[in-house]
């Protein structure tokens, strides 16, 4: 059904055409669009509201570019080698390895990353 449409017009609260959407739903209402079916021919408003909102922790924030530290124990030498095959920089001041978070997502890995 959707394919069949066009959206030609999306406003915002407080515009033309939304006053009673507004009065009606109030701080939840997001958004109203006009779509146009032309094999019904046939214009429908439809609307985007606000059905629950909850709190969202948000994870630490690393993008894929950036740099993250490693702590591995001098130990585990098969880590150290597989770091190193990933193209790992060992920082001999804080005595970590250096990675982009992007080898090491989805990884055992991940789980140490350390914080800065």
């Amino acid at each position: 059904m959707l394919k069949n449409m066009k959206t030609q017009t999306h406003l915002k609260p407080g515009q033309k055409g939304t006053k009673r959407l507004v009065a009606e739903y109030g701080q939840s209402l997001v958004c109203v669009r006009y779509r146009y079916d032309k094999v019904r021919r046939v214009r429908l408003k439809t609307i985007e509201i606000i059905v629950e909102e909850k709190a969202w922790p948000l994870a630490p924030e690393h993008g894929d570019g950036n740099i993250v530290a490693l702590r591995v124990a001098y130990a585990e030498k098969a880590l150290r080698a597989k770091l190193k095959a990933i193209g790992a920089k060992w920082d001999p001041v804080e005595k970590v390895w250096r990675v982009p978070i992007s080898s090491v997502q989805g990884t055992e890995l991940e789980a140490r990353i350390q914080d800065e």
